[in-house]
């Protein structure tokens, strides 16, 4: 039978994002409003592959990006390794996260590149606040998606994500 695989909040995962370097990532909240997906903060510091930095040292690093996902996911497609656990989580007010309600949608079958019907939330807000065109710290929001491993680690890799969502600009 195959081993269940558990995680929890504030949980550290290594990501080889070549065959010399790795970064970390740390799962910070469960957001209910965006399909109970597992909320995780990923770490602007890339390490040696071969480096074991205290836990406390990854979790002080810069945040490069927010983001939506499955963490077991991730560790079922031997994407990123379960490296340990810290109780320091960050501030789980600070992600704003963004979405376009044109996403997806044509104009004269041409599909909608540049949204000007955005709206932001916050972890567990139940009010996505409808902004239409992004401005200001609305424009810094990370995508609100619920992303597979796979783009999460590319988004590791490159700083952004390889599948087509409209932008604000």
């Amino acid at each position: 039978m195959a081993k269940r695989i558990a995680t929890k909040i504030g949980d550290v995962f290594s990501v080889q994002i070549s065959e010399t370097e790795k970064r970390y990532m740390q799962l910070i909240a469960i957001d209910l409003t965006q399909l109970n997906s597992d909320v995780i903060r990923a770490f602007k510091k890339k390490y040696s592959i071969n480096d074991k930095p205290k836990l406390e040292e990854i979790v002080k690093d810069e945040v490069f990006f927010y983001a939506h996902c499955v963490t077991k996911f991730g560790i079922k497609l031997n994407l990123w390794t379960q490296i340990g656990n810290i109780e320091d989580v960050g501030d789980i007010r600070l992600p704003l996260f963004r979405g376009s309600r044109d996403s997806g949608k044509k104009i004269n079958n041409e599909v909608i590149k540049v949204s000007e019907n955005w709206y932001v939330w916050r972890i567990n807000d139940e009010n996505f606040t409808p902004v239409g065109k992004l401005e200001g710290n609305n424009k810094k929001a990370d995508l609100g998606l619920v992303v597979n491993p796979y783009d999460i680690v590319d988004r590791m890799k490159t700083g952004q994500y390889n599948f087509f969502y409209p932008s604000f600009e």
